[in-house]
C-alpha cells in the first residue's frame, strides 16, 4: 500500500489511558515521544513496510535526535491525533514533523524527530533502501503550512 495523498501528513489516533498521565494527571512528557515513535511506525507501515521484515534484513531505524516544543496538557481518556509527514530525507536519515493535537484540534506537542538508517548487527549506518526511499519520498511536506492544511482537509 503506497501513500493516497502526497505531501500530506500521516494521522493516526490514540487514546490517553491512565499509564500515560503523571501525578497531577496530565499526560507525562515523554509519553508525547510514545505516541510519536507509534506514528512513525505506523506511517511506515501504511507504505507498505513491516518493521519485524526490515530487521531481518538487518535495517533498523534508530532516533538521533528529538526536538519537542509542548503546547497544552493532554489529559485522561482524551482523544489524540499524531501526524508525522517527512521533512527531509537523506541516503540514511529522514527527519519527520509530528504533531499531536487533541481530537478537537488543539495543538498539545510538535516536534521534529530526526531518525537514521543502521545496520542491525554493527549498527552503523547505512543507506535507506530504494524502495523505502521512493516510498517515504511521497509523503514529504514542503512546509508545516502544507502540513496543517492537510489536516485541516482531514477534518472536513
Amino acid at each position: 500500500m503506497r501513500a493516497e495523498k502526497q505531501g500530506l501528513p500521516f494521522a493516526l489516533t490514540a487514546r490517553v489511558y491512565f499509564e500515560d498521565t503523571d501525578a497531577g494527571g496530565i499526560v507525562y512528557y515523554v509519553n508525547y515521544l510514545k505516541f510519536m515513535e507509534r506514528a512513525r511506525t505506523e506511517l511506515v507501515r501504511s507504505l507498505g513496510f513491516d518493521q519485524s521484515v526490515l530487521q531481518r534484513e538487518n535495517i533498523i531505524f534508530v532516533v538521533h535526535s528529538v526536538a519537542a516544543r509542548y503546547h497544552a496538557p493532554a489529559q485522561l481518556d482524551d482523544e489524540l491525533v499524531v501526524t508525522a509527514a517527512v521533512l527531509e530525507l537523506k541516503r540514511a536519515s529522514v527527519r519527520f514533523t509530528q504533531r499531536v493535537t487533541r481530537a478537537d484540534g488543539q495543538l498539545l506537542c510538535e516536534g521534529e524527530v530526526l531518525v537514521a538508517c543502521v545496520s542491525g548487527d554493527r549498527y552503523r549506518p547505512r543507506a535507506i533502501p530504494a524502495a523505502l526511499v521512493e516510498a517515504f519520498a511521497s509523503t514529504i511536506v514542503v512546509n508545516e503550512v502544507e502540513a496543517e492544511r492537510g489536516e485541516a482537509e482531514r477534518a472536513s
